[in-house]
């Protein structure tokens, strides 16, 4: 089966959508990947969500990516004697490390990491930024604070630091116990969550060794975006997650930051995921806002490779209709000829080496003789992503024989993973990419494709060879 759009669609698997019959249809619906929300749920409840997810694909002959993401060092206030306490504007309240519960004077705040950092005049914000307070005074066991934006704070609120570098390690010790499991179940993306430093990621790959899952850092603390380049660099994805980064960056600044962010994965030719809120009223709603319409389309036309949905699909009432609706949007944008100019003067220009020449020239070649697909046979997944980097106006066919990569293509815009039989030689290769295309509904007999390949076959990022077919009867 194929989609009728280049851009993906990311459902987060919850409450509402935890039956198979649910998943299949969020799938049917559009889904390409399914995000295991790691912040929720158990390890048998998030097994038998793969499981299921792994019986559909298999009927229905299309791979499915999986994307766990985890919850991340999750910073939070301890009780109060009654649940909640009440402060103004001008009050004064203490953070301290006892575990008595708190009244209307203090809390206690048990990440000692965060009054090692602190520093007069930083700034805490609590339950999503609706309560503001500034720090007078700190030592290694408290903090002083002034409230300058007031509320009611209830127990295990969280908290966020925006000003401050953190000495935290994104990966907690549930983190290191929730990857485990999930390398072991096969999952095909992870996500890391307050990615402040390139350090960051560093240390996840060490976690995860040789096993060939892909990292997906969440940019969701300004202290990341001082790092970009090399976030990216390290990185195999990049989810721009506007919700924390929406808490701890002044809302205005976002849309700006979310297309530097896009316009700087483009440029190295790593996928772009935009998140959170995208479609919030259909969590309630059959319907979206108009503004949020917008929202979607404008990640898209700013060249995101996937869109996510989060509380949309994994606890909403209409979590189908969510799907539909985001789908509905992405293939209204992509057939706007204002996105096509969009696309082709956003179009980085290719490095000088062999891949980007080949794949520079297959999208020339495509556009020039109108030819119906471009197939890219790939073990690795990279002579695929390289095509896609190149937005051509047909499909990229990413054929290959490793499960695992046809699934990782799934997040990357453009490209319709196939897993096929290995080849031996170059004949064989055309061989099976011309059936390919035709029997995936991409061309009929007579039709051109072009295919670009790397010899010797199973050499990651060798990116070598071109050519030009005609699908036989």
């Amino acid at each position: 089966m194929r989609r009728s759009r280049s851009a993906k669609i990311i459902a987060t698997l919850g409450p509402a959508s935890s039956s198979p019959d649910v998943m299949e249809k969020l799938f049917y619906a559009g889904a390409d990947v399914f995000r295991f929300n790691f912040s929720h749920g158990s390890h048998d409840e998030h097994k038998a969500r793969y499981d299921a997810l792994r019986a559909i694909e298999k009927q229905a002959g299309r791979p499915i990516g999986v994307l766990l993401d985890l919850q991340g060092p999750k910073l939070r206030v301890g009780v109060f004697e009654n649940d909640q306490v009440t402060v103004g504007a001008g009050d004064r309240f203490r953070f301290d490390l006892d575990p008595a519960p708190g009244s209307r004077d203090r809390v206690q705040l048990p990440h000692p990491e965060i009054f090692a950092a602190l520093t007069p005049g930083a700034l805490l914000l609590l339950d999503d930024g609706r309560l503001r307070m500034q720090v007078l005074s700190c030592t290694p066991d408290q903090a002083v604070c002034q409230v300058t934006a007031g509320g009611v704070l209830s127990n295990r609120k969280g908290v966020n630091v925006p000003s401050v570098v953190l000495p935290v390690s994104p990966v907690t010790e549930k983190d290191r116990r929730d990857l485990a499991f999930g390398l072991g179940l096969g999952v095909d993306f992870v996500a890391l969550s307050f990615v402040q430093r390139p350090e960051d990621i560093i240390e996840a790959r060490k976690l995860i060794g040789d096993h060939p899952v892909q990292i997906v850092s969440k940019l969701e603390k300004p202290q990341a975006i001082e790092h970009l380049q090399q976030i990216i660099d390290l990185s195999d994805a990049i989810m721009v997650a506007r919700g924390d980064l929406g808490v701890e960056v002044p809302p205005e600044d976002v849309p700006g930051l979310q297309k530097r962010i896009i316009s700087s994965c483009r440029l190295a030719g790593k996928p772009v995921i935009v998140a959170t809120q995208m479609l919030d009223s259909m969590v309630s709603n059959p319907s979206p806002t108009r503004a949020e319409a917008s929202d979607v389309a404008t990640a898209i036309y700013d060249g995101a490779d996937a869109v996510m949905l989060s509380a949309e699909s994994a606890a909403g009432d209409y979590p189908v209709q969510a799907v539909e609706m985001m789908d509905r949007i992405l293939i209204r944008v992509e057939g706007d000829p204002i996105y096509e100019h969009l696309r082709d003067a956003a179009r980085p220009a290719p490095e000088a080496n062999d891949p980007d020449a080949i794949s520079a020239a297959a999208r020339q070649v495509t556009h020039t003789i109108g030819a119906k697909a471009i197939v890219s046979y790939t073990t690795s997944g990279s002579t695929a992503r390289r095509a896609s980097r190149e937005r051509p106006e047909t499909a990229v066919l990413g054929l290959t024989p490793i499960n695992r990569t046809a699934r990782q293509l799934c997040l990357v815009w453009g490209l319709h993973p196939v897993l096929t039989r290995d080849a031996t030689n170059f004949a064989e290769m055309v061989t099976i990419a011309g059936e390919a295309a035709r029997r995936e509904g991409f061309a009929e007999p007579g039709d051109a494709v072009v295919i670009t390949a790397g010899i010797p076959f199973g050499s990651s990022g060798r990116t070598n060879i071109l050519r030009i077919i005609r699908i036989t009867g």
